[in-house]
């Protein structure tokens, strides 16, 4: 009989490959983000129909507050377009966020029973998050189609909008999960961010309405940037965007990822401990 070969894992040995082992668990992740979707659909009343009601309630309420009864601008555009390309890349960076913070703890028995790059479990919550956006998007082409309105060549551009919307909200949860993971009230700030953060970014309203001087102190909340390029790339008025925002949104997202990614990093030895 050969001799039998053991491998040690030590923290040194699997930060040299680390990103090696995610790509060699890469079927982990799929698998985990398949259950996360079966999950999430399989034992509701109205199914995947949520994902529609839930934004198309919150479009309503704010349409009659800021279109109706505030009678804001809307550069000619119906407000409740003006709404819906607010909220969804809103709840689209809030849903990230929070499943992203909250899916080490989530999965506890699974992080304490067996080694694998503890960064797939919020990669892989991400994924639900990019199905639900995708299905509630259907809500603005059939808006777009009722009022006749049909986007310009600033379409294309709306995957890389998307995109950063999901890396800025994945950089911030990387560092919330190691966190919560520690600290488990720490869980608690992050609703009470997401709740005021709504007021203090452009869902309802089109950032233009500020007098520019105050354009570029609210354009230091990353999500202004994201919101007005999504609103931007569907309506193409360009009224609707604040390039500054947008330039400081890009680089936000780049800065706050590679930082999320290295204290995931720094405390991921330490998950299985404290789990």
């Amino acid at each position: 009989m050969g001799e039998k070969v053991h491998t040690v894992i030590t923290p040194k040995s699997h930060s040299d490959s680390y990103w090696g082992d995610v790509w060699r668990h890469r079927e982990l992740l799929a698998f985990l983000a398949w259950r996360d979707l079966v999950v999430r659909y399989r034992q509701t009343v109205v199914g995947i129909a949520w994902t529609v009601i839930k934004p198309l309630a919150t479009v309503l309420v704010y349409t009659f507050i800021f279109g109706y009864i505030a009678q804001l601008p809307s550069s000619g555009i119906p407000y409740v377009l003006i709404v819906l390309t607010g909220l969804l890349p809103w709840q689209l960076c809030t849903l990230v966020l929070t499943v992203s913070s909250e899916s080490l703890i989530a999965n506890a028995s699974l992080v304490s029973k067996v080694y694998f790059p503890r960064i797939i479990i919020p990669l892989s919550s991400v994924v639900v998050c990019v199905v639900d956006h995708l299905v509630a998007f259907v809500l603005i082409g059939v808006l777009l189609a009722w009022h006749g309105i049909a986007p310009g060549w600033q379409i294309v551009l709306l995957p890389f909008v998307t995109v950063l919307a999901v890396l800025t909200a994945l950089g911030l949860g990387l560092m919330a999960a190691g966190l919560n993971a520690h600290f488990r009230d720490f869980r608690q700030l992050i609703p009470l961010v997401l709740q005021l953060g709504i007021f203090a970014s452009p869902v309802g309203y089109a950032t233009g309405i500020l007098p520019q001087k105050w354009q570029y102190v609210y354009a230091l909340n990353p999500a202004v940037g994201i919101i007005d390029a999504f609103r931007w790339c569907i309506l193409g008025k360009p009224e609707l965007i604040f390039a500054p925002s947008v330039l400081w949104s890009i680089l936000f997202a780049i800065g706050t990822l590679i930082y999320g990614v290295r204290v995931f990093r720094r405390l991921e030895d330490t998950f299985a401990d404290v789990m």
